[in-house]
């Protein structure tokens, strides 16, 4: 092993994990990592804030240095070196000094790919403008702040409502500027689902961005260089003085693609759980590379920062002698905008619909602490849930506190594998200014599991708003209090607050299909246990109430 020759190609959190690992897995072995890009290291994560000026100092965005590389772990870093080329036949890769011009040749034992993804930037007119920006490396954000300098400037757009734009969109309004988002899918956070969505659109626009959603760009209008307009294909202009693109990355995959590496249906390197490629000697991590998903088994492409960070280790681990395994994630992430989170993990609604699982879903509205301590907040929660078995698919969280350490309970029952039932049982620490007695991953749990033991049928936001457009004859109750139910309520709803309800039942037809709702759900489903209780044969609750409805 003490001539192993380990060469990495691509730095990040793929690339810079693999060195660091294998370098504590084998002492004697040389290492050496080829970088693009100027910098080995760094916190791409990171980059919406320092653009926005909450990161103020550079240097913390530059987690490694080649110095620092070859001080702790004896690895050889060479930054503004391309690799054009890997010939598997001869065990070598091709190397272009970006500075000199110098090409040249090394040789390697093992090979550890980590490419990344470059940002999409489409071809249209008047793209090379200026003023027009992606933010996925340092230099990309040091060019942001330099414009704006040097142009001092009034109106943003963001385009693509993904993470990086809802957190670049937010940085922009921190500096001052007016921004207006552009998504080309009905939604922001194309990822979630629809419904919870909307509550992060809802809060954004509260706080003055500008949303435009199903509308994509066609032409950017420029003038000296710089675009002063944006025309929409709707025909929609606006105009601006930056643009910011954040519509999605795209792996690289030409080294891989020329040197004969398997390529999947996901269009990601094809791995093993070792991390290895089709060719035994050359490893791959990061965002280039198809991972298993852990809940549905199949292959997928996850470009996030967590998921390249372990893969790397496994891949600098076997490729230096050692035995790691990498079984595969869940996509859990996580996003904050002007003040609203939003975290998603598991699949989605949409996503279990095209994987043809037979489920249900269950939406809460719980505080993220108890009531009677000040400050405490609602949190939108929406469990994704398999109907045989009760086993936990999704989740999905929006609001102002509290999501993180919720989201992170439900990753981890999602890949312990675990069923609402199980949430019920949790034994999570309490005390009022941190949670309730009953928090709200095991309110989640309780609701969730008694839709599954069939105490309640539920109908989604989506599902009654289809019966109401086809008039289906419903017997539609609003079981709040009448002051909520004078300032909004359903249309056709009729008016019979829970704890009047056993003495109107009387005026009810038990034969017909009966839905009821309330604010968020629990009075809804207490009136739903008094009537079926009660001979009433088709009852439904309105699964995270009024706040739930109307779906959009």
């Amino acid at each position: 092993m003490a001539d192993l020759k380990i060469v990495i190609i691509g730095g990040v959190a793929g690339g810079a994990s693999a060195a660091a690992k294998a370098r504590r897995v084998n002492e004697s072995a040389e290492i050496t990592m080829f970088e693009r890009g100027r910098y080995v290291s760094f916190a791409n994560c990171g980059l919406p804030y320092y653009v926005g000026n909450t990161i103020v100092d550079r240097e913390e965005l530059l987690l490694q240095s080649p110095g620092k590389f070859w001080k702790r772990f004896r690895v050889t870093v060479k930054v503004q070196h391309e690799v054009l080329s890997v010939h598997p036949d001869t065990q070598t890769i091709m190397v272009k000094d970006l500075e000199s011009g110098e090409m040249f040749v090394v040789p390697y034992d093992k090979l550890i790919l980590a490419p990344g993804a470059g940002a999409i930037v489409p071809d249209l007119p008047g793209i090379d403008a200026k003023n027009i920006f992606t933010v996925k490396t340092v230099p990309d954000s040091d060019a942001i702040k330099k414009f704006l300098t040097d142009h001092p400037s009034q109106i943003a757009i963001v385009v693509g409502g993904g993470f990086i734009g809802l957190e670049t969109a937010e940085a922009l309004m921190n500096l001052g500027l007016k921004v207006t988002l552009v998504e080309l899918t009905p939604q922001v956070l194309p990822a979630f689902d629809k419904d919870m969505a909307s509550l992060m659109t809802q809060h954004l626009q509260g706080k003055g961005m500008e949303i435009i959603l199903g509308d994509g760009v066609h032409i950017f209008h420029t003038n000296d260089g710089l675009a002063h307009e944006i025309e929409l294909c709707s025909g929609t202009r606006l105009p601006c003085d930056v643009v910011i693109l954040s519509i999605g990355v795209r792996p690289e995959l030409k080294l891989a693609k020329d040197a004969g590496l398997h390529i999947g249906q996901s269009g990601g390197i094809v791995v093993n759980d070792s991390q290895q490629t089709s060719d035994p000697n050359i490893y791959a991590a990061g965002d280039a590379v198809e991972i298993a998903h852990l809940v549905t088994g199949k292959p997928t492409r996850i470009p996030l920062a967590g998921p390249a960070n372990k893969q790397g280790r496994v891949a600098g681990a076997n490729a230096a002698g050692g035995s790691l395994t990498f079984p595969g994630a869940i996509g859990t992430a996580i996003v904050e905008s002007l003040g609203m989170i939003a975290a998603k993990t598991g699949l989605s609604e949409r996503e279990a619909q095209a994987h043809d699982y037979d489920y249900f879903v269950s939406v809460t509205h719980p505080l993220d602490h108890a009531d009677y301590y000040p400050g405490a907040e609602s949190l939108h929660m929406k469990l994704v849930v398999e109907k045989p078995t009760g086993r936990l698919l999704g989740a999905q969280i929006i609001g102002e506190q509290g999501v993180d350490k919720r989201i992170d309970v439900l990753a981890t029952a999602i890949v312990g594998r675990m069923k609402v039932e199980d949430l019920e049982a949790l034994d999570l620490a309490y005390a009022p200014q941190f949670n309730s007695a009953k928090g709200p991953v095991i309110m989640a749990g309780f609701v969730a599991a008694n839709i599954l033991r069939g105490e309640v049928q539920i109908i989604t936001g989506d599902e009654l708003e289809k019966k109401l457009q086809s008039k289906v004859p419903l017997q539609l109750l609003d079981v709040r209090t009448s002051n909520e139910y004078h300032e909004t309520h359903i249309p056709q709803a009729r008016l019979i607050p829970v704890d009047e309800l056993r003495e109107h039942l009387d005026e009810l037809d038990p034969t017909k299909e009966t839905v009821v709702y309330c604010r968020v759900g629990l009075r809804g489903y207490l009136a739903c246990r008094v009537l079926s209780q009660h001979g009433f044969q088709t009852v439904s609750n309105l699964t995270g109430g009024i706040l739930s409805f109307p779906p959009e």
